[in-house]
């Protein structure tokens, strides 16, 4: 059970298929943390492969290429140098590991944090609405994930009205989203992106009371 303070502030459940074996990651105060790559179906068939970090303790046969599993935690933030640049990541950090239940969302959000950057708002080619804002959502021991948020259609016109520091819920699921990039050689290489689609925003009062719901 999870029991952690500011967990309420940021859950996320997948259920998908192990793509590999765990590969190492790092260590922080003796703990080893693994990473996996899961892939969760989305409504049309397509899969999201998403980055998950598992640690050592929770490691099983679970995490065997193939194999399916549940997964709930966080959606967490942190920055890597690449390229001799700071990058930010982005990964589920997993809480609990359960057996595969097809019988659930395999893939749910909430998170509830506060706007910090300007909101972007912008159509597509075919007119469809779009914002993306940056959501700064608490943890324990004073830190903060910065998670990058996709809102669509009136939803987005609502997200783009949002000022700097504006306390927000947000409901959705994970995404992966591949897109190409421009090195300075001139050569393309594709790369992932991780983002929240957003199918539900809610503006959070400074008496905690959740105002202007906008349902996609």
């Amino acid at each position: 059970m999870i029991t952690t303070e500011n967990t309420h502030n940021n859950s996320v459940t997948l259920c998908g298929r192990v793509q590999h074996e765990p590969v190492y990651s790092h260590e922080i105060f003796g703990e080893k943390f693994y990473e996996v790559t899961l892939a969760v179906k989305r409504l049309s068939g397509m899969e999201d492969l998403l980055p998950v970090s598992v640690s050592e303790h929770l490691l099983s046969d679970s995490f065997r290429e193939g194999c399916e599993v549940t997964v709930s935690g966080q959606f967490r933030s942190y920055n890597k140098m690449i390229e001799d640049k700071s990058k930010l990541m982005l990964t589920v950090f997993a809480r609990d590991v359960l057996p595969y239940d097809e019988t659930i969302n395999p893939n749910t959000l909430e998170l509830t944090g506060f706007v910090c950057k300007p909101p972007i708002y912008r159509t597509t080619p075919f007119n469809r609405e779009i914002c993306d804002l940056l959501i700064a959502v608490n943890r324990q021991y004073n830190k903060s994930d910065y998670i990058p948020c996709i809102v669509w259609g009136r939803n987005a016109r609502f997200a783009s009205s949002l000022a700097v520091g504006e306390h927000v819920n947000v409901v959705g699921r994970v995404q992966s989203r591949e897109y190409q990039k421009k090195l300075n050689d001139d050569t393309v290489v594709t790369r992932t992106a991780y983002e929240v689609s957003v199918s539900k925003i809610t503006l959070i009062s400074d008496d905690g009371a959740i105002n202007g719901a906008i349902l996609r």
